[in-house]
């Protein structure tokens, strides 16, 4: 809560954009790590059951704010100049994280007689190794609409890329709230990779989208949706491949992927679009979207080191895996059918 205001408070001072990265990056991005990795590895040390679906209710928070937060943050700038806004929210920021801190308990020691996988043992695990590479590209690539989606609808001669950012927020709770609920039945590990490949998929659209606000929207929506998938089971898969114990040391080595990823993504992209324009540069987003996906298969499938347990580590992940089984079990059903005994009239 601290380094989140100081940061905010002291960009509102800047006069230079060199000083605001240093203060509300380096503030606000120390602050957000420090509430967001502990709050998720409290709730998965609250909850083994239904740990996905807590996790996704938890997460939640955090497309809700991004819905509110686009088009108030606008309006503050808007209304009051952007100075006054950092003030604003700072002293909102603070506060309600200060309110929350009060609500946070420590969860119960695991009793799974496993230790804390330490960080040299990470870097020594083949399979941490290839998740790490896999949310880096995926990172590089999430939150290039967040950055760009105004600038290009402006550059087609539109406007309203706080309304579509607003738009991947909500969808983005459905996403975290439905996939969350329905990872124990589809498979945890084949849902998540089935969020990546949509999400991979979708900028499709964006690209084919020119000046079609209609098919921005559909973009916007399926991206949400996704985005807030693979935002909520990705803590339920590394507790899956590396215990429950010591859950936010593991998501805190984890996660400095992903602000790797939006560090190096979005300045790139934009290099991109100044030399060779929008749909170039989203085909090469999307092309580095879909690079992360074999490394996320080869993360769930290697083998735990020697003595590591695998905590049911499902066998195939595939996509066409998954429709197989549903066919396989279709193709079940019927044979039981035809084959229960008919009942005379």
């Amino acid at each position: 809560a601290g380094s989140i205001g100081v940061g905010l408070l002291l960009a509102s001072l800047v006069n230079n954009i060199w000083l605001g990265y240093l203060t509300y990056g380096g503030g606000v991005g120390i602050g957000v790590a420090c509430a967001y990795v502990p709050m998720i590895a409290a709730v998965g040390g609250w909850f083994e059951k239904n740990r996905t679906k807590a996790l996704g209710f938890a997460v939640a928070g955090i497309g809700i704010g991004t819905l509110v937060g686009a088009p108030a943050s606008k309006f503050l700038v808007n209304t009051y100049g952007w100075r006054t806004s950092f003030v604003i929210l700072a002293i909102t920021s603070s506060s309600l994280l200060v309110l929350a801190s009060f609500t946070a308990h420590k969860p119960p020691v695991s009793n799974t007689g496993q230790p804390a996988p330490s960080l040299k043992a990470l870097l020594k695990d083949g399979r941490f190794i290839w998740l790490y590479c896999s949310m880096l590209l995926l990172s590089s690539s999430l939150f290039i609409p967040m950055v760009y989606l105004d600038d290009y609808l402006e550059s087609q001669g539109g406007s309203g890329g706080a309304f579509l950012i607003g738009i991947i927020g909500a969808t983005s709770v459905i996403g975290r709230l439905a996939l969350g609920t329905i990872a124990n039945k589809i498979g945890l590990s084949r849902l998540y990779i089935l969020a990546v490949v949509v999400l991979s998929s979708s900028y499709t659209l964006w690209i084919i989208a020119g000046s079609s606000y209609t098919i921005i929207v559909i973009f916007t929506i399926i991206m949400g949706v996704s985005y807030g998938g693979w935002i909520a089971l990705s803590p339920s898969i590394t507790a899956q491949l590396f215990g429950p114990v010591g859950l936010g040391g593991v998501l805190g080595a984890l996660y400095t992927s992903a602000g790797i990823g939006g560090l190096i993504g979005p300045p790139l992209t934009g290099v991109i679009i100044d030399n060779r324009g929008y749909p170039f540069a989203i085909s090469i987003v999307m092309i580095v979207a879909f690079c992360s996906l074999p490394l996320l298969v080869k993360a769930l499938r290697a083998k735990a080191p020697e003595g590591k347990e695998t905590f049911d580590i499902p066998v195939t992940f595939f996509i066409l895996d998954l429709l197989g089984q549903i066919t396989e079990d279709y193709d079940n059903s019927q044979a039981s059918e035809h084959a229960k005994p008919s009942k005379s009239l």
